[in-house]
């Protein structure tokens, strides 16, 4: 195993074992964890055999993540219980709070104890966007529309995927779920002013940052009363709003740089910069290996003195 710590960038790899180029990249010092997605998983003895070959390639570990919500967003199958969408914990909350809550925490547990069994360290959940039933590609991901029924369904997932040893990260900061456009494809706009957006879609972000959240992701989303840049590219909103005003001290990931959303920055490189200028501790770059190849050969990093320590809140208590 080779000592190196940990550096700011999660990549993906393209199939179900490591090849040589894999291992090339991830053995890069600005590297610090890998996402997997559906291709990279066949079978439970499979996965087990992928994560323990990351898990060996470098002291400390990569992190290893997967974005395993339930309902649409859910990248293991087969061998896997099914989470239903999360909307339909928020449809139960309406007549049984307390009954949608415990729900809440099994799935939670579920969720920590399946992926853990396989060498994952976390999932990017919980989605803490609320449902203003105007963006599909939130849709069912999220909760509730009632940012009080998001933060109590939301804190008690949390508190189950801790129990099962792993950490969580909300998503997308400050709330994706009032605009209609899809970030993967375009860079959404939000009018709204800040007052607004602090008596609502910020509520269940404070909440859960008050019961300790470990990691935070923003969205590729322009709030043009409060910055011109997308949150994730945002002093304004991560350093300014997120730390200091709010308290968090945990890890921030940004969303994926090779979404249509993050174009506001120009290419990867600029992306990265922007991203840990504006307060991002690590980078997600998927489904684009050039640009992967682009980033490690070119981009030069400032060194993080937190990064070593908010990373390691995120590894799975083994």
């Amino acid at each position: 195993m080779t000592p190196l710590p940990r550096g700011p960038v999660m990549l993906d790899i393209a199939g179900t074992e490591l090849t040589a180029e894999d291992r090339e990249r991830l053995l890069h010092p600005s590297v610090g964890g890998i996402i997997l997605f559906a291709r990279n998983y066949a079978s439970l003895r499979q996965l087990a055999a992928l994560t323990g070959a990351i898990l060996a390639l470098r002291d400390p570990p990569l992190l290893i993540a997967v974005d395993h919500e339930g309902g649409r967003v859910q990248r293991f199958r087969d061998g896997f219980t099914e989470i239903p969408p999360m909307r339909t914990l928020g449809q139960r909350w309406d007549h049984d709070a307390p009954g949608a809550t415990d729900e809440a925490e099994r799935r939670g547990r579920t969720i920590a104890s399946e992926l853990a069994a396989q060498g994952v360290d976390f999932s990017f959940t919980p989605v803490l966007d609320l449902d203003h039933g105007q963006s599909w590609v939130i849709g069912d991901r999220a909760f509730h529309r009632n940012p009080v029924a998001v933060a109590e369904l939301a804190g008690a997932l949390c508190r189950g995927l801790r129990a099962g040893g792993m950490a969580a990260v909300g998503k997308h900061f400050p709330g994706h779920g009032f605009v209609t456009a899809d970030s993967h494809t375009e860079t959404p706009v939000d009018d709204r002013a800040l007052a607004l957006l602090e008596n609502d879609d910020l509520l269940p972000f404070r909440a859960l940052i008050g019961d300790g959240l470990e990691g935070i992701m923003p969205g590729h989303v322009v709030y043009p009363a409060i910055d011109p840049r997308p949150a994730g590219f945002s002093d304004v909103w991560l350093r300014t709003i997120l730390r200091e005003r709010m308290g968090f001290d945990g890890m921030i990931f940004s969303d994926d740089l090779s979404m249509a959303g993050a174009g506001f920055a120009g290419d990867v490189i600029t992306r990265a910069d922007a991203a840990l200028t504006a307060g991002c501790d690590m980078v997600l770059v998927c489904n684009d290996a050039p640009a992967a190849d682009m980033l490690l050969s070119r981009w030069q990093p400032a060194p993080s003195r937190d990064l070593m320590r908010r990373t390691a809140r995120m590894q799975r208590r083994r």
